[in-house]
């Protein structure tokens, strides 16, 4: 591909009109995960016949996002945003046939890897946060990022509530009624691929490296022709360390063979305290709210039906489907609607000081969630706190993460960030269901909340350490 020619207002056109096509195609893809997290926990029982399955699902969905969040990173890497984005959203469409043909031959195994097609999907929905603001001005990243984090709110929070229309198409195509919402969604998994592979173009990571590549060339000749007119001699100076001095910056894809992707984004988190603090963020958030939210269905369902119900095997009823596809639209709801707000609080009252007020929410979450354990509408109002506070740590996090290292490791980073994001809620999904039979709801709720302090703690106490390093200084 020859160099782009974009003028700045050219390339404000193009960063509107790529968050456009993100958020647009969020919308489509996010029906998949809604859906899957509503009823896969209690799908996973019924297959398998064990309640001891009963977070198989949101873990294998969490695992497949932590498996493909460096491949997908070094896709996006090597061939642009665009590419990486479709192959997440493919895998994602053949998760959503397999959960299908899983209910309709009854086979565990095929709703194991299902999920894991889902989560890879899950993956490439995350990083496309990223995607916004790689053509981003510094003071409106978060605002960037977080719009696309809102666009998943449509089809997210209509994927649960398409439970019932779903049964409606499962009997019209003559598959059982619990394979219709997996039908839905791979349609609008389909159409999201389809509205990126042939709208996102050019590529906002390839033109963001071509401009910084441009302007790394042009205060390279600036410099030398400063330095010719001073020294009254033309001389060229020796070249910056990591830059060209034939085309001002590094070739394209020169970083890719700096070392693998986790060790470069490793390298490139230790260096940075506040990359160090971006990513705890995200990752503890991520532990408490997957932890919480994946057991929330089979609490519900032995609420409303009574103890021992999700452990009979039979198929739960309408009452409690539509319990639990409205309690999860709310908490996605809480996860995604006031993102912009997260975003505009990330901008105005700092990155660091979101995250804390994020931290806050998760665990006044949990306490609402667990001591209101007997009540529906205690549980459905834990959940929407509960997704409000992972908003705002997912938010802010992301957006000090773009901040805190340099664009040549940036997408490494993201990557890493993102794989320790999944590999949390992975172990977070596993250990709920042995937490829940164990100590119960409340324990559960209790044990999340002693990681939300946790990392609270430490956010503070990073920027109490900065203020001070600030006022030393």
């Amino acid at each position: 591909m020859g160099p782009i020619l974009m003028t700045e207002q050219g390339v404000r056109h193009v960063q509107r009109r790529t968050v456009a096509l993100l958020g647009t195609a969020q919308v489509f893809g996010g029906i998949g995960t809604g859906a899957t997290v509503s009823i896969g926990s209690i799908l996973a029982v019924e297959l398998s016949g064990s309640s001891a399955w009963a977070g198989a699902v949101a873990t294998v969905m969490t695992l497949g996002a932590a498996l493909a969040a460096l491949p997908l990173a070094a896709l996006a890497d090597r061939r642009g945003r665009r590419i990486g984005q479709v192959a997440g959203l493919s895998a994602a469409l053949a998760g959503a046939v397999l959960m299908v043909l899983a209910v309709v031959s009854g086979l565990f195994v095929l709703l194991v890897l299902g999920a894991a097609g889902i989560g890879v999907g899950s993956a490439a929905s995350l990083q496309a946060r990223f995607a916004a603001v790689d053509l981003a001005e510094p003071e409106h990243r978060g605002l960037a990022l977080s719009t696309v984090v809102w666009a998943v709110t449509i089809g997210a929070v209509a994927g649960p509530n398409l439970i019932q229309p779903g049964t409606v198409v499962g009997q019209a195509l003559g598959l059982p009624p619990v394979a219709g919402p997996f039908v839905i969604s791979g349609a609008g998994l389909l159409l999201a691929a389809v509205l990126l592979f042939v709208g996102l173009r050019p590529d906002p990571l390839l033109l963001a490296r071509e401009l910084a590549s441009r302007q790394a060339g042009e205060d390279s000749r600036a410099a030398q022709d400063a330095q010719a007119v001073q020294d009254k001699q033309f001389v060229e100076p020796p070249a910056a360390p990591g830059v060209d001095s034939r085309a001002g910056t590094r070739p394209a894809g020169q970083a890719l063979h700096d070392g693998g992707t986790l060790a470069r984004g490793l390298r490139a988190i230790r260096g940075s305290r506040t990359a160090l603090l971006a990513v705890a963020a995200v990752v503890g958030a991520h532990a408490v709210m997957v932890g919480v939210m994946s057991m929330t269905p089979l609490h519900l369902q032995e609420l409303v039906e009574g103890r021992g119900a999700s452990h009979e095997g039979h198929t739960a009823s309408g009452d409690v489907l539509v319990v639990i596809g409205f309690t999860i639209s709310l908490h996605i709801a809480g996860m995604f609607a006031l993102s912009p707000v997260m975003g505009w609080l990330t901008d105005k009252a700092g990155r660091a000081q979101t995250i804390m007020i994020g931290f806050s929410l998760l665990i006044a979450a949990v306490a609402v969630a667990g001591f209101g354990q007997a009540s529906t509408a205690a549980v459905a109002v834990g959940l929407v706190l509960l997704g409000l506070g992972w908003s705002a740590a997912t938010v802010s996090g992301s957006t000090l993460l773009a901040e805190s290292v340099g664009q040549e490791s940036r997408v490494a980073v993201q990557g890493v960030s993102d794989m320790l994001m999944g590999a949390a809620g992975a172990v977070g999904g596993a250990v709920s269901g042995l937490v829940l039979s164990w100590i119960g709801y409340l324990g559960l709720n209790l044990l999340g909340g002693a990681v939300g302090a946790a990392v609270l703690a430490a956010a503070f106490l990073t920027i109490v350490a900065a203020r001070r390093q600030s006022a030393a200084a």
